[in-house]
């Protein structure tokens, strides 16, 4: 079991930046496909972006291409979202997932998520 557990989130202004973290336990994640999703309110769950095994891969939703960065540091068991240039329409909560085999809506582990806001 992997449990994983998201912070960083907050209250930002439109054109701000916040990092968000994701600590995970209970196994090393240097064998997992991680990845991050969000949901806004009244809105399904969507793909924000994911990072392969070895951080050698990464991929991004169209919508944050640019301004957000993943990034990962498996001795520390820690996963990043890097925000730049925050745009209201980012305001969501921010879920981790972790996986073996790819990072989907049916990812293996969820962590309980945070929220971010971004003012206009």
């Amino acid at each position: 079991q992997v449990q994983l557990v998201e912070s960083g989130g907050g209250l930002v202004q439109a054109g701000g930046s916040l990092r968000l973290s994701c600590a995970a336990s209970g196994r090393t994640i240097s064998k997992y496909y991680m990845g991050w999703f969000r949901q806004a309110p009244g809105k399904e769950r969507e793909f924000v972006s994911s990072i392969s095994w070895s951080g050698g891969t990464t991929d991004y939703a169209d919508s944050v291409k640019g301004r957000f960065t993943i990034s990962r540091d498996n001795a520390k068991n820690t996963v990043y979202l890097q925000m730049n240039s925050l745009k209201p329409e980012d305001t969501a909560v921010y879920y981790c997932a972790a996986d073996r085999t790819s990072i989907n809506s049916h990812s293996d582990y969820w962590g309980q998520g945070t929220q971010v806001t971004v003012s206009s």
